[in-house]
């Protein structure tokens, strides 16, 4: 299969070479790779044209700074990186960040997937952060003497990232069959497209699949502490996927439990009912996905 690899990058000239070097360094070299500079101001764009010098695979789209936009602005970049090429001659299509190291066999072990199972639409392995809890020292440093293309993981100095179940395919790391990404109609620039583009492939009866051994190094953790914006975030996302007022009630009240916070869940609501904006699905999407969170949600309770 032949793979098109889009990575959106802002700023990002502390992890990119890492990031290019590990899938330079790749055993399935059956790939192409469009790095989407989105209005750099640091050396990102001299480390990409240089990598772009050096690999013909490698090729670069200079776009001009664009507005912040929280779950929409990389899905918006990736999309004219898409544009840039003939994406539809591709087997499979990845969303991969910038920040991410992988291990050598990394793509080889997706192709197999891909290749074995006809169902397989969105496909991962999984992410680990360094463990800052064992190693407090570590945390903000980098050790120029550290190989970061080791992945043995001898003294557990890298851990999963516990953000979401082992099950679920995270948005540094998106693979899709291109029938899938077409059964999806693509990524929506939303925020929680991340979620979306799970359920609307689910909705197309095709499979999602994590590599549980299969591990890639994410040298930015992401933030994840409960703040009101972060509330109000979450409101925003539950509004963008579908969920009705009673479904967002029962997600809110399990998140604020999670984080222990009462004040969360009010935030939460109040954010969810203020959004006024159309949503970026379909009416039958819409249903899909509440029908598919009612289900899940008795399912819960042995219903």
């Amino acid at each position: 299969m032949k793979f098109l690899i889009i990575i959106p990058a802002h700023n990002e000239e502390k992890n990119i070479s890492q990031c290019l070097e590990s899938l330079k360094n790749q055993s399935f070299q059956d790939f192409v790779c469009v790095i989407v500079n989105d209005g750099s101001t640091d050396r990102t764009s001299e480390i990409i044209n240089n990598f772009k010098a050096q690999d013909s695979r490698f090729k670069v789209l200079n776009l001009e700074k664009s507005e912040h936009e929280p779950g929409a602005k990389v899905v918006k970049t990736f999309n004219k990186g898409l544009g840039s090429v003939d994406w539809k001659s591709f087997d499979v299509i990845c969303k991969y960040d910038a920040d991410i190291i992988f291990p050598q066999n990394y793509l080889e072990k997706i192709n197999q997937i891909f290749e074995s199972d006809p169902k397989a639409g969105i496909v991962s392995g999984l992410v680990y952060i360094k463990n800052y809890k064992q190693n407090p020292e570590i945390k903000n440093l980098r050790n120029p003497n550290e190989n970061w293309l080791d992945f043995s993981n001898n003294n557990h100095d890298w851990i999963f990232e516990n953000l979401s179940s082992k099950n679920h395919v995270r948005g540094p790391i998106k693979a899709y069959r291109k029938e899938c990404f077409e059964d999806m109609n693509g990524l929506r620039a939303v925020l929680g497209w991340d979620n979306l583009d799970i359920l609307l492939a689910k909705k197309s009866n095709w499979e999602v699949v994590t590599i549980k051994d299969l591990w890639v190094k994410h040298l930015r953790p992401t933030a994840y502490k409960y703040k009101d914006q972060k509330a109000e975030k979450l409101g925003q996302y539950f509004y963008n996927i579908g969920l009705s007022l009673p479904l967002a009630m029962i997600s809110s009240a399990k998140s604020s439990f999670k984080n222990h916070s009462a004040k969360e869940f009010f935030i939460t609501i109040k954010s969810f009912l203020k959004q006024k904006d159309q949503r970026n699905l379909s009416q039958e999407e819409i249903q899909f996905i509440r029908n598919l969170r009612w289900k899940e949600f008795f399912k819960n309770f042995g219903l």
